[in-house]
């Protein structure tokens, strides 16, 4: 009885500490196109200024790889308004902080301020939008910066190519065939004026979603986003229709070579749904079964008990269009690939027959109530969410909703995505080894 009484507390203390995650927002469109989300959250004397653009690495062509990250570097150049250089010390001066990233499927550019500078930040990002300077030395200048970060990331870095080489293989006719750096030979014979079309074409208000979160007085942000953005002009959103990839129904095995690692890595790959399928939420709660943390099946096993590999995991990464199931592993001392290769299909194998146990169940669901609970937890982090919720998935409010989504997922459930989409002859096998001197 008081065993019970005291779960019934835990499901009460649980049910109030997620109420109080709920995220309140308000969204509208301007008459440009240009989607607006606003959320106030008086609690500290901070504002996010954020705006996301529905243009990643999938949006390029070609031979001409690489401009979604570039224009992350570039347009902080400067604008007429805006000298070459000043953006990041206006920033600072003003005691803000300021960033940027690049996906396959979007940038996201944002500015923290105190809340006093609320009007900066919004007057900034419209500046970006309206008429961000693309010249060629500011060109000439980034495109080094991203040489370097290259360098640095990929070139230089241990096993710092092996997920590029997972992408080129898993997929051959979509764009995700390609990295979000990009390739420099691309960056270096593209000419000034197909950068000056590409911002043209993907940063204009109707490809855009301005998300302003923090202590703000929404009425007051309202008049100063009708000021700074209403009168940009409305452009050409183009459909985004790419090439699908057939199904894998063979499997496949590739070796890529790293410079920079003296261990192995081997990666098992599989092409899994986009993230707003049902099935890619079931895919990551069953990477988490197989791989997060000591207690997971497959760092107990092959790590902790029987000392086989120095690291193994199990991710999925989500992307808008497809996502990617890997298993990765690098071997402690003799072992080989194919005793890494057997133990990883065995809890494959293990999950398609049978039911995890109750026990395991429960714990992956409390992880990701946790999860939920400390989701959120920074101004800046609602801003990303609210932006992505509503420009890749299609629906703002899954900030609020995605927790009903993992615990309305069954232990049935992961067995199905398992036996759907981990089977051998679904998947390429990356042998990713050290270079040959």
């Amino acid at each position: 009885m008081k065993k019970r009484l005291l779960s019934v507390a835990a499901a009460a203390f649980f049910g109030a500490m997620l109420n109080a995650q709920q995220i309140k927002f308000e969204e509208y469109d301007l008459p440009n196109g240009l989607h607006v989300i606003l959320h106030q959250d008086n609690s500290a004397p901070v504002v996010t200024t954020g705006i996301m653009y529905h243009v990643g690495a999938k949006d390029e062509v070609v031979g001409r790889t690489g401009f979604a990250h570039f224009f992350e570097h570039l347009l902080f150049e400067g604008t007429p308004n805006i000298k070459r250089g000043e953006w990041f010390k206006i920033v600072s001066s003003n005691g803000g902080k300021n960033n940027a990233n690049t996906t396959n499927d979007r940038t996201y550019y944002y500015e923290t301020f105190p809340s006093n500078n609320e009007q900066l930040g919004l007057w900034m990002e419209s500046e970006r939008l309206r008429h961000a300077e693309i010249n060629q030395i500011g060109v000439d200048t980034q495109r080094e910066v991203v040489k370097e970060e290259k360098r640095m990331r990929m070139d230089n870095q241990p096993y710092g190519n092996l997920f590029t080489n997972v992408q080129k293989n898993l997929f051959t006719k979509h764009p995700y065939t390609w990295s979000t750096i990009g390739s420099m030979d691309d960056l270096n014979s593209a000419k000034l004026d197909e950068f000056k079309a590409f911002y043209k074409k993907y940063y204009v208000p109707n490809n855009a979603t301005l998300v302003v979160a923090g202590d703000i007085k929404p009425e007051q942000t309202k008049k100063w986003i009708q000021e700074y953005y209403g009168a940009i002009p409305k452009g050409t959103v183009y459909p985004k229709n790419f090439p699908k990839d057939e199904p894998i129904t063979k499997e496949k095995e590739v070796t890529a070579y790293d410079p920079n690692i003296q261990l192995p890595a081997y990666v098992f790959a599989y092409r899994t749904p986009g993230n707003k399928e049902k099935d890619a939420y079931v895919l990551d709660m069953l990477s988490s079964y197989l791989s997060n943390g000591k207690s997971s099946v497959l760092y107990k096993k092959l790590v902790d008990q029987e000392k086989k590999a120095l690291q193994v995991a199990a991710f999925n990464q989500g992307l808008e269009d497809y996502g990617i199931f890997a298993f990765f592993a690098i071997p402690m001392g003799a072992t080989t690939k194919q005793t890494l290769q057997s133990d990883i299909d065995a809890e494959i194998k293990k999950i398609q027959t049978t039911l995890i146990s109750d026990e395991d169940y429960q714990k992956l669901q409390n992880q990701y109530e946790n999860q939920f609970v400390n989701a959120n937890s920074s101004i800046e982090g609602i801003a990303a969410s609210l932006a992505t919720n509503h420009v890749l998935m299609g629906d703002t409010n899954l900030i609020n909703k995605e927790i009903e989504i993992y615990k309305s997922i069954t232990k049935q459930d992961l067995q199905n995505a398992a036996k759907k989409y981990l089977n051998s002859n679904q998947r390429i096998i990356l042998n990713y080894l050290p270079e040959k001197k």
